[in-house]
């Protein structure tokens, strides 16, 4: 709106949206502050507006603008719109930020002002709420307070969203503008919407200024505002919160508390007010902890009280950087409790480990090493001691405390710091080594210790690094350097007897660990690549070491070898400046090639291994070092310079020569023959060379060589068997060849091996394992049945000559020898005398017995009834021949045992032989026809009790598959009976309703696919089939979509295991006529047509199985028999087999599942 005043007074107006668009609920102005007039914003006079659909921005001058357009979308319809304006600093830039809302989302705007003077306004991240607001009030630019719709305030930190505090304001009673929105005094002549919001607001009742929230109640006025950060810590300090307001005052100190009132912005000012406020607190906190102390109790409580309480006055003082307040008033305060006084010292620990204290009083050094010595804690005072400065103690008083408690690394810390000397602990240490060392004893593990820490502070001091831990200052390195070089290099030491050898301290370094001293002067050698006097002192070592090794015999072979290795080392680097004698290198070959006695041998050629790959070879001629390594038996130094030579047949030599490697030969040849980059050449003399060593590599793992051969050299398996002489030999190679149990991993089919060889392996098997020669010929396969027969005939194996014979067909044949076998048994069984060993000859009858019982089961499916005879009576006379002697003057020792085994015969036998079969030929032999039946009496009672547990369970098994067949005959008529569905309700052909077509008599014909046709419809389109005389029905639409089958969709729905029951004829009530005889024998002879026919067949199908009509005539059979016994095949003719006996023979007992549509 405009207001001019020109002589007369008028009023333009400007229409920003009308209350069709929404009422305006809230307007907001932008309001600055004083210090903020000159703000460029300022002259825009914006203000926000927020109506029930959107909010806009607009801008008053220097013409009238909007700005910005917000909608808000879908909201609640009874929230409230919310709008506040706050200038805030965002990227050092103060700019207005509006904030509005509506429902539980805030929205942040930054609005300001680009170069060219227009208004941009950037969306902030927005603030998701879990409530419904109905207030929103800037405290400060970073503190906001909102106000719920069930009226709790809610302090939120803006940038961090984090909630700060909730406080419940119910009692206020907060005033709500309800009657104004709804415009109750004018009649309520406003908008449902508006109406409703006014439910929820409360603008005019809430107001801010200078940090203060007023809130109109219905009985007084309520001021809110933020506690200062003073005050906020006085709060915790009254409810007894030390450590809680310890650490607010801290968050104030850094800056990280949130809502802050009352600090400065300057940093440095803020730490300072706030750091003598917690100074403050802590003398307060230290008194409260010296006077909450329990006075009575156990040490463990007072402790406890101590820890809980002293490590946060350490922790703050530290972290405030007060060292002087900790170890002054603070310390003399606690010291005034001795237990206090132990926690303080203690707490320091971490502190000083993490080098984050490092210099303290000296009273407190003091204190603090004289407290952990009492508590014999040594251990921590040398790591407290490594990180102190030790300036200001008494180094003599700590230097004699260290070596007493062998502190050894205390000890040389405080002679490098403390004195700048780093000499005199080498010596020390050098004097308690040396002499154990010298007079060839065992150091003890306090002595090896030392020795281990001499070798790393040497190494520590010639690479510039302070021990144990730092970086000798820059200015000290080269002098440090140069001291220790001489006095390792020293001729004698200080205090040297009259028989010292010379160079005391470079032995004693080489007696204690020689390869660790050496590496730790290569590791000094790299250090020393540019500088002049390293590499005279390096030549100068290197000769002394030489000097003291190689004219002394005080040194094992291995630790010469080191040094050597490590001269080849260096001599082999590009920039060698190192000189060595090379006949020194020709005598250390002597000294381990030829040693006065054979002991140390594999430490020798290891040595002389490192010393080659170390770079040594070139200090040696090759000729005379592999004569020197083939006399020494050094084969690993063989098989090195064999194959730099690429000699790789002379290296299998080597091998199979060392007894600690000869295994690995295998693999050897395996990688030299399959691993590309070797000639042909080479791979054909290495495989020559195993030829010419076969038998050796055969007798060390005939598995893998003959994995070897087979892999590699199939085609000549025939000629390593010729070179095979030894029979034993060539038995475990075959073995191992053809037994896929030995566990060899090769395709057998790739070998193409003829059959004599596998005939071959036969006949070694039968003369060196023959127990594993069935076992064997189960999984073998190339072999000619006829000769392996005439192999273990030769080596009367009748066992596997019957085996073979089954094999072949010629049961008989295989029976016999069996028999005959079987016979022999019980021959020895009824001569034996009773001493004989009983168990092992009935133990023999019996397993020779079910051999034969297997035999003849496993052959009589196959077998008409006279030749099963021909098996089984001759098995049962040999078993019964025993028996029959029973009553000469001889009996045999078994009777009880032979009868058990007759039985089982009797038993095995019944499956396959007549029951009246098997008695009349027991009756009818000579010895039992003329006795007495109780001779026998135990025989056929043990048939009569098989025959009757066979019959029960016949009866049985025939109620069953009554049952079963009963259900689903009654499954079958129940869904062929069972009444029709169509799909519609029309014709599929004329697609007219057959209800509404009344002008003609017609029959409705229904299919089982659910089709429905008029018989008029069908007729014309041809589907009908005469069979016999009658008319048969076909669905058009099934059988026009598969001409070749009509009635394929049918078959697709039995498949599915549905039903197809037949077509149904539905007639109008016209009555047939009662002479019409076709009608009479429709009505009393139902016949299944087609579709009923195929069904059934489909149905037996589904449950393939034997015919249950087949065996219910075969059970009615074997009943209307004389002897009844469905299982003992006693039909005659040769073509005859009962479904019983079919050994695929199974028993559907358990129904099959009910089907529905």
């Amino acid at each position: 709106m405009k207001r001019r005043v020109m002589g007369v007074r008028t009023c333009e107006s400007r229409c920003l949206f009308s209350g069709s668009k929404g009422e305006v609920c809230c307007i907001e102005p932008l309001h600055s502050k004083p210090e903020l007039k000159d703000h460029p914003i300022t002259q825009f006079s914006l203000l926000a507006m927020a109506s029930l659909t959107k909010i806009l921005v607009i801008g008053l001058k220097p013409s009238l603008k909007v700005w910005m357009t917000f909608p808000y979308g879908r909201m609640d319809p009874s929230s409230v719109p919310l709008l506040a304006w706050h200038f805030v600093a965002v990227h050092n830039y103060v700019n207005p930020m509006l904030a509005f809302c509506r429902g539980d989302v805030v929205h942040f705007l930054l609005v300001k002002r680009d170069e060219s003077g227009a208004i941009h306004v950037t969306k902030q991240k927005h603030l998701h709420l879990y409530y419904d607001l109905i207030n929103f009030t800037w405290i400060n630019s970073r503190t906001v307070v909102l106000l719920d719709s069930v009226e709790k305030l809610h302090v939120i930190d803006r940038q961090t969203q984090e909630e700060l505090e909730t406080v419940e304001i119910s009692e206020v009673q907060l005033v709500y503008n309800s009657s104004h929105f709804k415009s109750l005094a004018t009649g309520g002549n406003v908008s449902q919407a508006l109406a409703l919001v006014g439910e929820k607001a409360c603008y005019q009742s809430i107001s801010s200024y200078g940090g203060q929230i007023f809130y109109l109640g219905t009985k007084s006025v309520y001021v809110m505002m933020l506690r200062s950060w003073r005050e906020r810590v006085d709060h915790l300090l009254k409810q007894d919160c030390l450590t809680e307001a310890l650490a607010l005052a801290w968050s104030f100190h850094e800056g990280k508390a949130k809502a802050v009132v009352g600090l400065s912005g300057d940093a440095s000012k803020r730490k300072a007010v706030v750091a003598d406020r917690m100074v403050e607190i802590l003398f307060h906190y230290a008194d409260r902890a010296l006077k909450k102390c329990p006075d009575q109790g156990k040490i463990q409580v007072m402790e406890q009280h101590f820890q809980d309480m002293v490590p946060v006055i350490v922790d703050y003082c530290l972290l405030l950087e007060r060292k002087d307040l900790l170890f002054s008033q603070m310390y003399d305060k606690l010291s005034e409790n001795s237990v206090a006084k132990g926690v303080f010292l203690e707490c320091l620990e971490p502190y000083i480990l993490s080098d984050k204290l490092v210099g303290m009083t000296p009273q407190v050094m003091k204190d603090l090493i004289v407290h952990f010595q009492d508590k014999k804690l040594m251990e921590n005072v040398e790591a407290l001691i490594v990180h102190m400065d030790i300036t200001s103690l008494d180094i003599q008083q700590v230097v004699l405390m260290c070596w007493e408690n062998r502190l050894y690394d205390a000890m040389i810390y405080v002679y490098n710091r403390g004195m700048n000397e780093f000499i005199s602990p080498m010596e020390k240490l050098f004097r308690v080594i040396s002499p154990p060392l010298n007079a060839g004893r065992t150091l003890t593990d306090e002595q090896v210790v030392m020795g281990n820490k001499l070798l790393v502070y040497i190494s520590c001091c010639l690479a510039g690094r302070a021990y144990p831990l730092g970086d000798i200052p820059e200015d000290l390195v080269p002098l440090v350097k140069n001291q220790v070089f001489e006095f390792l290099i020293r001729l004698h030491s200080a205090e040297a007897s009259p028989e010292e050898e010379i160079y005391p301290y470079v032995r004693t370094l080489l007696h204690f660990d020689t390869r660790e001293f050496l590496n730790v002067l290569a590791l000094t050698f790299e250090d020393f690549k540019n500088d002049k006097q390293a590499v005279e002192y390096q030549q100068r070592i290197v000769d002394i070491l030489l000097k003291v090794m190689v004219e002394n015999s005080d040194f094992t072979p291995s630790q010469v070898g080191c040094l050597f290795t490590f001269l080849a080392r260096q001599l082999a680097k590009p920039d060698n400046t190192l000189f060595v004698n090379r006949t020194l290198f020709d005598q250390v070959l002597e000294f381990l090639c030829s040693p006065d006695d054979d002991s140390r041998h594999s430490e020798r050629q290891q040595v002389l291994l490192e010393l080659l790959q170390a770079g040594g070879i070139v200090q040696f001629e090759e000729s005379r070092l592999i004569r020197m390594a083939e006399k020494a038996e050094f084969y690993q130094i063989c098989e090195f310079m064999y194959e730099r030579e690429h000699q790789y047949d002379k290296i299998i030599d080597c091998y199979l020569r060392d007894p600690l490697r000869e295994e690995e030969v295998f693999n050897y040849i395996h990688n030299i023959l399959s691993i590309p980059g070797h000639s042909a050449e080479e791979k054909q003399s290495v495989w020559q060379k195993a030829m010419d060593h076969i038998e050796e590599l055969v007798s060390l793992k005939p598995c893998k060589a003959a994995e070897l051969v087979a892999t590699h050299f199939s085609e000549q398996i025939e000629i390593v068997i010729k070179k095979l002489q030894n029979q034993v030999l060539l038995f475990k190679f075959l073995r191992s060849l053809l037994d896929p149990r030995e566990g060899i991993h090769v395709n057998q089919e790739s070998l193409q091996m003829p059959p004599s060889v596998t005939e071959q392996f036969i006949e070694l098997l039968c003369q060196f394992d023959p127990n594993q020669v069935i076992e064997t010929l189960q999984i073998l396969e190339c072999y000619r049945l006829e000769e392996t027969i005439q192999i273990t005939q030769k080596y009367q194996l009748h066992e596997v000559t019957a085996y073979l014979l089954e094999k072949k067909g010629d049961i008989h044949g295989a029976f016999l020898i069996m028999l005959k076998r079987l016979q022999s048994k019980l021959q020895e069984i009824t001569h034996q005398h009773e001493k004989a060993k009983e168990d092992l000859s009935l133990k023999d009858v019996e397993d020779t017995m079910v051999e034969t019982i297997a035999l003849c089961q496993r052959n009589s499916h196959n077998l008409n009834q006279q030749q099963r005879e021909a098996l089984w009576f001759p098995l049962l006379e040999a078993m019964m021949a025993p028996q029959k002697l029973s009553g000469s003057a001889a009996p045999h020792l078994h009777p009880e045992a032979l009868r058990s085994l007759t039985m089982q015969v009797l038993n095995s036998m019944a499956a396959f032989i007549a029951l009246p079969s098997i008695l009349q030929r027991i009756l009818q032999d000579p010895v039992y026809g003329k006795g007495k039946l109780g001779e026998i009496q135990g025989l056929i009672l043990g048939m009569l009790d098989t025959f009757n547990y066979e019959q029960t369970l016949l009866e049985t098994t025939t109620s069953l598959l009554n049952q079963d067949l009963h259900w689903s005959l009654c499954n079958l008529r129940a869904s062929v009976t069972r009444g029709l569905n169509p799909k519609q309700d029309y014709c599929s052909i004329c697609l007219q309703q057959y209800k509404r077509r009344q002008e003609m008599v017609d029959e409705i014909i229904v299919f089982s696919c659910g089709h429905l046709y008029h018989s008029f419809c069908l007729q014309n389109k041809e589907c009908t089939i005469e069979t016999e005389g009658r008319t048969r029905w076909t669905c058009y639409k099934c059988s026009s979509s598969n001409k070749a089958g009509k009635l394929s969709e049918n078959s697709s729905e039995i498949k599915k295991g549905k039903t197809a029951p037949s077509q149904v004829k539905m007639s109008p009530p016209c009555p047939p006529s009662k002479g019409d005889p076709a009608v009479k024998k429709a009505a009393s002879e139902p016949v299944l047509d087609p579709q009923q026919i195929q069904a059934f067949d489909q149905l037996c199908r589904l449950y393939r199985g034997s015919s249950r009509l087949a065996l219910l005539t075969e059970l009615s059979q074997n009943r209307s028999s004389d002897s009844y016994r469905p299982f003992s095949g006693s039909q005659s003719g040769p073509a005859f087999n009962s479904i019983f006996q079919n050994e695929n023979f199974q028993l559907q007992l358990i129904p099959p599942p009910v089907t529905e549509d």
